[in-house]
Parts: structure tokens; sequence; C-alpha cells
């Protein structure tokens, strides 16, 4: 009933055709190409950030205003390009870790955006999401912009596993929003695997 109500007073449209009802209506899904393989082998990813709804939904995401419903149809996203492989991976083993945000960049935005995705594709895995293990302990300028180089340096030294008995001889999923050069992912990767991790996977919703 709460939702119901919710919904009547503050109704969702459609990030692209304004469409009422949904923040990515079925339409609109249907326009996004889905890849039916995995970019590379480490790497579980849906869609490529170019396709201008996916531009759209995690812009409004991740920057203001900061809608945290839309971390449904990304998690969607990821869902379908599960179900789509050839052989839908045996993740049966794995704990979903998000990439961590610095706590004032947490503060400023309300949620952390790779957390929400988590949570949601955990639900539909039922698989444990563990928040904690990873912390992000410097605070850092915006990937956005910065060339592969810059990437690897602006990220270098700023991700603790400091909870490494959670993740010890565990399989990990580590969950973001998009993936461009790798740099954050292989910076998480190092830190979890001194923690004692045994693997380490990449899921985000867009690449490139």
């Amino acid at each position: 009933m709460w939702k119901k109500l919710i919904d009547i007073l503050f109704p969702k449209f459609c990030v692209n055709c304004n469409k009422e009802g949904a923040y990515l209506c079925q339409d609109c899904f249907s326009l996004i190409p889905v890849l039916k393989h995995q970019p590379d082998p480490f790497l579980f990813c849906p869609a490529s950030y170019n396709n201008f709804i996916v531009r759209k939904l995690i812009n409004q995401f991740k920057y203001e205003p900061f809608i945290k419903e839309l971390a449904e149809p990304l998690a969607s996203l990821i869902i379908a390009h599960l179900l789509s492989l050839e052989k839908f991976p045996d993740l049966r083993d794995f704990i979903l870790v998000p990439v961590p945000l610095h706590k004032k960049k947490l503060k400023q935005r309300g949620f952390n955006q790779a957390e929400e995705i988590g949570k949601e594709v955990a639900g539909f895995l039922n698989l444990p999401l563990i928040n904690n293990a990873l912390i992000k302990i410097k605070r850092t300028p915006s990937q956005v912009g910065l060339e592969k180089e810059k990437r690897k340096q602006n990220v270098r030294g700023v991700f603790l596993c400091q909870k490494p008995e959670l993740v010890k001889d565990k399989k990990i999923l580590l969950v973001d929003d998009v993936c461009t050069t790798g740099a954050t992912f292989a910076e998480c990767r190092k830190c979890l695997l001194a923690g004692g991790a045994s693997v380490v996977l990449k899921m985000c919703a867009a690449h490139g």
C-alpha cells in the first residue's frame, strides 16, 4: 500500500522517453543491445556506456539528481546479460563486494551506487553481499576525462581490505557501475587477493 501511495505522490518517468510508470520502460529497455558474451574472461558486463540510454541511466544515478532507484534497471541489464550467455555462469560459491566510496563521497551522495546495483543482483543470484570488507581510504578526483596512466595513478593505494577474514579463500564478484580502463578493478582486485581471496571477477552495468 505504501509503495502504491509513493508511486502516486512521486510518479516515475522513463529517463529516455519520459513515459510514466518506471525509470526505464520496457520499450526503451529493448533498445539497449545486451551483450551475449563476456567482454573478457574476468568481466560480466551487459552494455556499452556509449549507448545513449545507458549513459542517461548512469549519469542520473551517480550524479545529481542522484536517483537511487536507477539501481534496479541497471541491475536488470546485468541479469539480462547473464541469462543471455550461452551457458549461465556457475556463481554459486561467490560473494558480491561493491567498489567502495570514500566516506565523504558517500555522505554527499547518500548511497554507494555500486552497492545498490550489487544488492539487486545479489537478490537475483541468492548470493551474499559484503559491503565492509573493502574500503576506500583516500578521496580521489573523478576518473572521468583522465587518460589511462593518470587513472592508474589516481587509484593507486586508495583501497584497503580492512577485514580479510571476510574474503579469505572466497570467490569474489566485484561490483561497479562502469568499467573503462580497468584501473579501479585492478587496484581493488590486488587488495582482495592480498586479503586472501581466491578469485576476483568484475561485474558492472556498462563498459567503455
